[in-house]
């Protein structure tokens, strides 16, 4: 299916493309884009604000939770009744105001930013948004149901927690395995992912982001110390570490990435020393 989508008009999009410029501007160590991309996205999608609202409908959508088709359903039904609610005009503004500032503070271009799952947030953009006629509207609704319903991991151990039972679990977890006293960037990184569950996410996604590009400098400057340049295996381990913290950068946030995380800022630490 085919359908008009104006992708400056998609909250979602909008909110991961300013991500991804974030993460850009940390990678190029260019601290004025930094500055203003984090501005525009803490005061555009600030927790009662009228984007947050929406930002959070469309994140209830654009999961693969596993969910009983009925359950799906009722997700569905739920998002289109609170969508039903917010006032357009404030939301249209809002998205105008946005938009605007992304052209003045940053560029046009951000809004050429690759986000991965482009399709699906048009396809719920034009359920939520759309004039559609009913067939279309009942097909992109079985597309948002059978996505909602997909495994998409089956060890569940990998899945965010739900509250702060389980995330004490996966704490101890780590713990047992690793048996270190955690530094306090790893202190602030779990600071971050617990304070996650109570709001967007948005202080997990930009810590992540800087923390990355951190850990990335120190590994390279790493590579350069004579230690690693006798040893061949250290040096090649290394390189491997650098390349899969290109790969967490579009990976969903769940435990594994966190525990992942954890992991190379120890190994940072221990080459720092």
């Amino acid at each position: 299916m085919k359908f008009k989508h104006n992708k400056k008009r998609n909250t979602a999009f909008l909110f991961e493309a300013l991500v991804r410029e974030l993460t850009k501007s940390i990678i190029e160590n260019d601290q004025t884009k930094k500055k203003a991309t984090l501005l525009i996205i803490k005061e555009h999608f600030g927790k009662d604000s009228v984007l947050s609202k929406e930002l959070n409908i469309y994140k209830s959508l654009n999961k693969e939770d596993n969910l009983k088709k009925e359950v799906a359903e009722r997700i569905i039904f739920e998002a289109k009744s609170q969508h039903a609610k917010i006032d357009k005009k404030k939301l249209f503004e809002a998205k105008s105001h946005l938009i605007n500032n992304v052209n003045k503070e940053l560029s046009p271009n951000v809004f050429s930013n690759f986000v991965p799952n482009y399709k699906f947030l048009a396809n719920i953009y034009q359920f939520l948004n759309g004039d559609l006629p009913p067939k279309n509207k009942v097909l992109l609704e079985c597309q948002i149901v059978e996505s909602l319903s997909k495994d998409k991991n089956n060890d569940t151990s990998n899945h965010v927690p739900s509250d702060k039972l389980v995330f004490n679990t996966f704490i101890k977890k780590f713990n047992s395995v690793y048996s270190r006293e955690l530094f306090n960037e790893q202190k602030e990184l779990l600071n971050k992912y617990v304070l996650s569950f109570a709001n967007n996410g948005i202080e997990l996604k930009i810590f992540l982001n800087e923390e990355v590009g951190r850990l990335k400098n120190v590994l390279e400057k790493g590579m350069s110390l004579k230690e690693i340049k006798s040893d061949k295996d250290v040096g090649e381990k290394t390189k491997k570490v650098l390349s899969m913290i290109e790969e967490l950068r579009n990976k969903p946030i769940d435990t594994n990435i966190i525990e992942q995380v954890l992991k190379i800022q120890h190994l940072a630490r221990e080459m720092s020393i």
